[in-house]
């Protein structure tokens, strides 16, 4: 299990527009169908990850939480998929059932949408305004795979929360660390 680190995604940056399958379902969204009225989550996750499985139920529970309040998360896997058949997208549609994934899970075949937003591990995670300008870009909280940290979403809840209240944004934000991108060669 290899560590990877997020790359730097400056704050303020406009969200790169994308428009992906939705494996839950078999159609076609877009970032501008999917957004949130006051904030969107978009996390690069994979069905395989060690570090995303560590953190899939707290994702679960923050999507439902959150996304009352305005708040969309959006989850899309880049992982080129021969080398990686695990995450495929008739898998990706079983996982977000079997695990209730209130989200789309959205698969980005090309892998554009990853080098878009510059995604180097799974899980990455990037939170944007109402207006889609970058807020966020980091760790969900410290707990990985092993290291007996709970998982508590501690990071991002933190910037959804000042999202909501109109607070400046986190100065400090950690990368994420997880596998890294499944690149095609």
């Amino acid at each position: 299990m290899a560590l990877t680190e997020s790359n730097e995604f400056k704050t303020g940056t406009i969200a790169p527009d994308f428009n992906l399958i939705n494996t839950v379902n078999n159609t076609f969204l877009s970032l501008a169908e999917a957004k949130g009225e006051k904030g969107t989550v978009i996390m690069f996750i994979c069905n395989h990850c060690p570090f995303v499985i560590h953190v899939n139920t707290a994702l679960v529970e923050m999507a439902n939480e959150y996304q009352v309040k305005g708040i969309q998360f959006i989850a899309v896997s880049s992982n080129e998929i021969e080398n990686y058949p695990e995450d495929r997208p008739e898998l990706m549609q079983q996982v977000a059932k079997e695990l209730n994934y209130p989200f789309p899970y959205l698969y980005d075949e090309s892998q554009e949408v990853a080098k878009a937003y510059d995604a180097a591990c799974t899980p990455d995670f990037y939170v944007f305004d109402a207006d889609l300008k970058s807020v966020y870009h980091g760790q969900l909280d410290d707990a990985r795979p092993g290291n007996g940290k709970p998982v508590s979403g501690q990071d991002i809840r933190n910037v959804m929360d000042n999202l909501l209240e109109n607070k400046e944004v986190l100065e400090n934000q950690k990368p994420s660390v997880g596998c890294g991108i499944k690149w095609r060669q």
